[in-house]
């Protein structure tokens, strides 16, 4: 019975991660790091890739929006083509 209560709440654990992605990573190993590609010295200059960042961010948007969308069924849908009906 201690074994199957520990499971559930290992499955509560990973449920509750899973619908919350914006809940921070708790590490409990502290061998485990990760290499930053962006404060290193040997990075590119990020002002040469400005118009490709743009890009990316509009596309971040909409995924955000999707994603907003499909996880709140109760909201509106708002059609922007009047065509459509």
């Amino acid at each position: 019975r201690d074994l199957i209560m520990e499971d559930l709440k290992q499955l509560k654990k990973l449920a509750v991660d899973y619908m919350h992605p914006e809940r921070p990573v708790v590490v409990e190993d502290p061998t485990l790091f990760g290499r930053n590609y962006f404060g290193r010295a040997s990075a590119d200059d990020q002002e040469q890739h400005s118009a490709e960042r743009d890009l990316i961010m509009e596309d971040l948007k909409q995924l955000k929006k999707l994603a907003v969308d499909y996880m709140h069924p109760e909201c509106p849908v708002l059609v922007e083509d009047p065509t459509l009906f």
